[in-house]
């Protein structure tokens, strides 16, 4: 079978053996680019696995999924009380990071990581519940309530999720985007432009640049919502936080409320959004054009949003 490899800075397809042994076999038919991959791929990352972790593809039955990659011990505290993202040995496991993911013609899992998905959510799109679940996970942290004024920075993957999210809990939502086609479909979902002060803002840039205007568009005792990542550390204004108390939140990944994990939430905001993921997913790629999908994708100002691969 074909797979996506990192070498040196550069994206390498493969032919190598489907994996065989214990978990579910995955037949991929997408999976999407994340900024994290990008990272990885410009910092010459040494990972020995295939990459790809928004993956989404069918059960040999045919059953739609969606693969939540997260691969947590499962006996840990923070495992058994559903905070599983808080593994200790979880993050370093997960798809397309300690193992083998989703860039590939199959993937093999474990029958916990399968989540399935809404009637009306086809799976070529279904490879946005993961960035959708990081910005579930966030909002729940932040505690995000109807009616709140909330400010998006950041008009990438994650920010227009944010918007999507934000919306359907009937904030009102004001979205800071870099590119045109970015704010387009944030009017789209209904976000306007930044005006006043807001009860919570997300920072989805990852910038110093954002982490210094969403704290200056924070009201007194507003919320700050880290979700970009910041690779070389958060650079906060603390003085400014400071004066107006505000309450920094981090977030990572995604976990559970129960019964319910925060994969089933994003899918479901999903399979009621359409025009979410028509918008979002602005280039498809088969997977032997791994190569020319990756550089798509550093190219936000050309019109990418979200590159996906299909097999």
């Amino acid at each position: 079978m074909r797979a996506v490899f990192f070498r040196d800075g550069e994206v390498e397809v493969r032919e190598i053996e489907e994996p065989a042994g214990e978990g579910v076999r995955v037949r991929v038919r997408s999976t999407g680019i994340c900024g994290s991959d990008l990272h990885m791929l410009e910092m010459k990352s040494p990972l020995g696995c295939v990459v790809g972790h928004e993956v989404a593809g069918v059960l040999d039955d045919g059953t739609p999924v969606v693969v939540e990659p997260s691969m947590p011990c499962g006996e840990c505290p923070s495992c058994r009380s559903g905070d599983y993202n808080l593994c200790p040995a979880g993050a370093g496991q997960s798809l397309g990071v300690g193992r083998d993911g989703g860039m590939a013609d199959v993937v093999r899992v474990p029958p916990g990581c399968l989540v399935h998905l809404p009637s009306n959510l086809n799976v070529r799109d279904a490879c946005l519940v993961e960035p959708m679940a990081v910005v579930v996970h966030g909002l729940q942290r932040a505690g995000l309530e109807g009616g709140q004024r909330v400010a998006v920075i950041g008009g990438g993957a994650i920010g227009l999720c944010a918007v999507a999210a934000a919306r359907a809990s009937s904030a009102t939502v004001g979205l800071s985007a870099r590119y045109d086609h970015q704010a387009a479909l944030g009017r789209s979902l209904g976000a306007g432009g930044i005006e006043g002060l807001y009860d919570l803002v997300v920072d989805c840039a990852g910038t110093e640049k954002a982490v210094i205007t969403a704290v200056k568009l924070c009201r007194p005792r507003g919320k700050l919502l880290v979700l970009g990542t910041h690779w070389s550390g958060l650079p906060l204004p603390q003085v400014l936080v400071m004066m107006k108390e505000i309450t920094v939140v981090s977030s990572f990944m995604y976990a559970s409320n129960g019964a319910v994990r925060d994969f089933d939430v994003a899918a479901m905001l999903l399979s009621r959004q359409p025009a979410l993921a028509r918008g979002l997913i602005t280039h498809r790629f088969p997977l032997a054009q791994a190569q020319q999908a990756f550089a798509v994708a550093r190219d936000r100002k050309a019109g990418a949003i979200k590159v996906v691969l299909e097999p």
